[in-house]
């Protein structure tokens, strides 16, 4: 059975613990391999490696940083097919999942090879007589990214591309569920010249993220996963001294107001709701339906999802994959059964046509949440989209902003007005107008509010940059040594 172990120093360590964890094919429901889980002195190991680097690294100019990153890109370019195949293998994503995922995430390649530029500082020429005064942005040193299984080779890329050219290096934790996708970016990374030690990878379980949390010489961490692991995370990071975003989870909206686009706002709560299995954090999860137009509406929904087609990876027409293991897969499922129990109406059960191999379930469609219910309280993960029914744009607002997460949201209305109204007073941190899925372009950041996100920087563009790096401020004389004398007085610009 295939291992998959570490990566230190630019090359593949095998694990000393003795501890593995097994790794699934989801389509299938059978092992494929086992990765290695780090001790304490392991992960020991591969941050004194990473600190060893940092000595040159931050050293190194921006141009070499840059012309690094950029053949990186060209090698994700073109080793994007067999990538996608990993994802598939371990993930279950079909094609246009896998494909989408490592897009997004040259899309952040291609940012930060532009960092170079938005690393340069201020400069005051004579602040006082003979005195300029400057900024700049250095790096923080071992910086650390702990990664979720539902985005194995996009959300690296969110952290360490911009890490990495700010002159830090990286030490990654990836979801021990789907480990195949970093050792394969690490790989692509040797081989664009990265030098040893800059980018490394270990597997672990809670050992190695504790470690990694309390660990002296780590400066900061990266996290994306649930909220209350995303709160943990963000609490022990912090009282060690370290800088921490973690974002967590989400339960996205979608208001449907009656002047909307019925057959366009269906196409894209379906879209949302459905891709990736619905494990995302981006995913719709409850259209807001104002009364006078719901009816029409779940109708449009129900037509529309029986639709979608299911399958494995290797299926080059399926739009939708399995879940990530059996056990989420049945706590997906378990949300319908309850929604019965509940008072809501199961418009679509997605578990009667569940397949036997592998760890698939069919697209549910549920009418008639109200707050309180188990589906509409809790982030799902999966391919569920529930309705809730409101009177008026007023009553769905109230709705979102009093909803304990705020990562994403969505409005759909012809009204310009009324749109510009939402985009001001939701409270939410990603907002779409007639956009299901409001993922920022690379050159904005990523994140939520509220319970959705712990510290005080999003991820990626600007933020990311402000996140890997620290500022320093430089007072500089260089006088005139006829004029040297001794003053006990207070420094003063006048």
């Amino acid at each position: 059975m295939q291992r998959i172990s570490h990566w230190v120093n630019n090359k593949v360590v095998a694990g000393t613990s003795g501890n593995t964890g097994k790794v699934y094919n989801p389509a299938t429901g059978e092992q494929q391999s086992e990765v290695d889980l780090a001790s304490i002195a392991e992960v020991d190991a591969v941050i004194a490696a990473a600190k060893k680097a940092g000595l040159e690294w931050r050293s190194s100019n921006l141009s070499r940083r840059a012309e690094i990153m950029f053949r990186f890109r060209e090698l994700v370019v073109a080793n994007k097919n067999e990538l996608a195949n990993v994802l598939s293998l371990e993930h279950g994503k079909v094609p246009s999942d896998a494909m989408g995922e490592i897009s997004r995430g040259i899309e952040n390649v291609e940012f930060a090879c532009g960092i170079p530029a938005l690393l340069k500082g201020g400069y005051s020429e004579q602040a006082s007589t003979g005195v300029d005064v400057y900024s700049i942005r250095q790096p923080l040193g071992v910086v650390a990214g702990i990664t979720p299984f539902n985005f194995p080779a996009m959300v690296p890329m969110w952290m360490f591309a911009n890490a990495i050219m700010c002159g830090n290096t990286f030490v990654l934790k990836p979801s021990e569920k789907d480990p195949s996708a970093p050792m394969f970016i690490a790989e692509l990374l040797r081989q664009a010249g990265l030098p040893d030690g800059v980018f490394n990878v270990v597997h672990g379980d809670k050992i190695a993220v504790d470690r990694i949390l309390s660990h002296p010489d780590i400066a900061s961490v990266s996290f994306v996963g649930s909220t209350p692991i995303a709160k943990y995370v963000y609490e022990t990071g912090t009282k060690n001294g370290k800088r921490v975003q973690a974002l967590g989870g989400a339960k996205n909206h979608m208001l449907v107001l009656p002047d909307a686009d019925l057959d366009m706002a269906a196409d894209a709560a379906v879209s949302a709701a459905f891709g990736s299995a619905g494990e995302r954090c981006m995913a719709i999860s409850v259209v807001l339906a104002v009364d006078t137009i719901a009816d029409e509406l779940v109708e449009k929904l129900k037509t529309r999802v029986p639709k979608i087609k299911v399958g494995p990876g290797t299926d080059p027409t399926a739009e939708m994959g399995p879940l990530i293991t059996r056990e989420h897969r049945d706590k997906v499922a378990s949300y319908i059964t309850n929604a019965n129990g509940e008072g809501a109406s199961v418009v679509i059960d997605g578990t009667d046509k569940a397949k036997d191999a592998g760890f698939f379930l069919n697209p549910s469609l549920i009418d008639k949440v109200k707050p309180g219910m188990k589906c509409y309280d809790e982030e799902i993960f999966g391919p569920i989209l529930t309705v809730m029914r409101v009177k008026s744009y007023q009553e769905g607002l109230d709705t979102i902003n009093s909803n304990q997460f705020g990562n994403g949201t969505a409005i759909f209305t012809r009204d310009g007005g009324v749109a510009r109204q939402f985009q001001f007073d939701v409270q939410v941190g990603m907002v779409g107008i007639n956009v299901p899925i409001p993922v920022p372009v690379s050159y904005y950041s990523f994140g939520g509010w509220k319970a959705s996100l712990f510290g005080d920087q999003h991820m990626y563009g600007p933020e990311g940059i402000n996140f890997f790096t620290r500022g320093k401020v430089v007072t500089s004389r260089w006088p005139d040594p006829r004029t040297s004398k001794i003053d006990l007085g207070f420094p003063s610009a006048r």
